[in-house]
């Protein structure tokens, strides 16, 4: 199938647009046998994220907001050391083999990967990645419900098997009106999409076997000799990873935010999702049956797709450059991957008219919510989504978002910034480009520009308390320093940490951060008070935002204080899903009373 007669952007907004009508429509509806998935399962890092994950699912389910007749699971990673997707995978065939036995082998099965604690994305920490709320639809759509939509169409044209994807990433694509994507090969089938050098620094990239085809087509099948994971530009050229346009336009491709594709220059082929055989999969679970228990990171992607293909060499085996920790186990247990999935092919789905988008950080979220990016148009991505925010006229140009919230008509709300999940009353004003999730400000308040404001509901000693974090969107919350000497490399707020700790007035002592004491982080500094109500938890942590820009002295010894590690441990998810419901009963009851008006 050639590409489409209509311009690729259109074809690809169209293309999105038909998966999404097409998930509406089974949205609360019992399905049928092999019209959608079998089995979903998402992954969580441990029992608190279980529960959260399963209270979640069964809240929509009763809601129907998901298609009915599926099997939903939340698999949770084993306690001890981290595994990484590659670890929560092998742990996830377990679990599909002690649930369903050799029922498993006729299944289709989605395994999405939402294991991580989302430190550049913590408005999504407490309650999950894959439950990120987007700003369209009636309930509104979270990530689970729109991958589900992009990958509508994948159950009916797939072999028993695993489809393997993360929960911060969206792949949209076109193939045409008459051709699907099919997963029928033996071993592994991975997607791929056109992008920059710049970009495969920090992807997977394919190194595809020769193609004689002269015409460039929306959806080909193609054969990969390698796999490289996040290469250097010079590997890229050195294995023969990188395209060159030739006599392709550029208009002929799409490149995603994430990609910047300018393709009058080089470009190559980078990673997203990847199927596995049902054989494959036994293959793995037999591995990790055989090794029990593992105490090292492994990358789902980089350690299973770099040992398939003719091409494959055990050279990556012994490189950690790209791991974040290197344990003893590693390259030992690479190597034994390698050798079980040698030789077992890796075949391609290149998808020439489609999109990556990654959505983990704050800037990123702000990027496609918050300003006019293609992601918008291609979603159908709203302004003002489920939510009662009078729309001022002459205002219509505010590139603001406001998501599942009640904002009284005299707030204000810069452009650039997200609400989602909250309540603000007729004084407050949000400066550019913030976050505020999950909260309540009824007093009169002043959000400074770029700030990050996300409260949690927590039970401590059978008391319901609460605790809001506030910071930067811009702080590194994962940049960690080994001793309290170091902690003046931490910032606040664009300010120097150990400067933020004399305004509040707080000792630089061990009992500053929770957790590991070799690894101090504002993730794990002890900072943010615990309050009463809701109201007063944001307030109070406002005050320490603004005391900071303000440099004025604001003293946080008499409060109790938490980290944001520690919120996560102590979170409620049922009070602060009780929270989102109380608002959505208010909009829904105040949409009807207009109707009727």
């Amino acid at each position: 199938m050639a590409a489409a007669s209509a311009s690729p952007g259109v074809s690809l907004r169209e293309a999105t647009q038909r998966k999404l009508r097409r998930f509406s429509e089974l949205r609360g509806k019992p399905v049928a046998a092999g019209e959608f998935w079998d089995v979903v399962a998402i992954t969580a890092a441990d029992e608190k994220q279980e529960l959260a994950y399963k209270q979640q699912l069964s809240e929509k389910l009763k809601k129907r907001e998901l298609p009915l007749g599926v099997q939903y699971h939340v698999f949770v990673d084993p306690a001890g050391a981290k595994i990484g997707n590659g670890g929560s995978t092998l742990c996830a065939l377990r679990c599909l083999e002690k649930l369903y036995g050799d029922k498993w082998n006729s299944f289709t099965i989605l395994l999405i990967h939402s294991g991580g604690y989302s430190q550049r994305l913590p408005n999504a920490s407490a309650l999950g990645k894959i439950f990120t709320a987007f700003p369209f639809g009636n309930p509104i759509y979270q990530m689970l419900e729109l991958k589900l939509a992009m990958y509508i169409d994948f159950p009916s044209h797939m072999n028993p098997g695993i489809l393997v994807t993360c929960a911060d990433d969206i792949e949209l694509y076109s193939t045409g009106e008459s051709e699907f994507i099919r997963f029928d090969k033996p071993g592994f089938t991975a997607l791929a999409h056109p992008s920059s050098l710049t970009v495969g620094t920090t992807h997977g990239v394919f190194v595809l076997e020769p193609f004689n085809c002269l015409e460039r087509r929306d959806l080909e099948y193609r054969c990969c000799h390698r796999f490289l994971h996040k290469p250097s530009i010079e590997k890229m050229h050195q294995f023969n990873a990188v395209c060159r346009p030739g006599n392709v336009s550029q208009q002929d491709f799409a490149g995603g935010d994430t990609t910047s594709l300018i393709l009058d220059r080089e470009y190559v082929y980078t990673d997203s999702l990847f199927y596995m055989d049902h054989k494959s999969a036994r293959t793995l679970l037999a591995f990790y049956e055989k090794i029990g228990i593992l105490n090292c990171e492994i990358d789902a992607y980089g350690d299973f797709l770099q040992a398939l293909g003719p091409g494959a060499t055990v050279e990556y085996t012994r490189n950690t450059s790209n791991v974040t920790k290197e344990e003893s186990e590693l390259v030992d247990m690479r190597q034994r991957i390698f050798d079980l999935l040698k030789g077992t092919s890796l075949n391609v789905v290149v998808l020439n008219n489609s999109k990556f988008y990654h959505i983990g950080t704050t800037e990123e979220y702000l990027f496609h919510f918050a300003s006019d990016s293609s992601l918008k148009s291609e979603l159908g991505l709203q302004s003002i989504a489920f939510s009662i925010f009078p729309v001022i006229p002459g205002c219509s140009d505010n590139t603001s978002c406001i998501i599942h919230s009640i904002l009284d008509s005299s707030c204000s709300v810069a452009p650039g910034s997200v609400v989602e999940y909250s309540r603000l009353g007729p004084d407050v004003s949000v400066g550019e480009n913030c976050i505020i999730s999950g909260s309540y400000v009824i007093t009169a308040a002043v959000l400074p520009a770029d700030s990050f404001v996300c409260s949690l509901s927590l039970k401590m000693n059978g008391h319901l308390k609460y605790s809001t974090m506030a910071f930067g969107v811009r702080d590194k919350l994962k940049k960690n320093v080994k001793t309290l000497s170091d902690i003046k490399s931490l910032q606040f707020f664009g300010v120097c940490f150990l400067s933020c700790l004399d305004i509040w007035n707080l000792k630089v002592t061990e009992d500053l951060f929770s957790g590991n004491k070799t690894c101090l982080s504002l993730w794990n500094a002890r900072i943010f008070p615990v309050c009463s109500s809701l109201s007063d938890s944001v307030t109070t942590s406002l005050t320490m935002l603004n005391a900071v820009q303000n440099k004025s002295p604001f003293s946080l010894n008499n409060y109790k204080l938490l980290s944001i590690e520690e919120m996560l441990v102590y979170k409620d998810v049922e009070d602060m899903l009780t929270y989102r419901e109380q608002i959505f009963l208010e909009i829904t009851l105040s949409r009807k009373q207009s109707d009727l008006a």
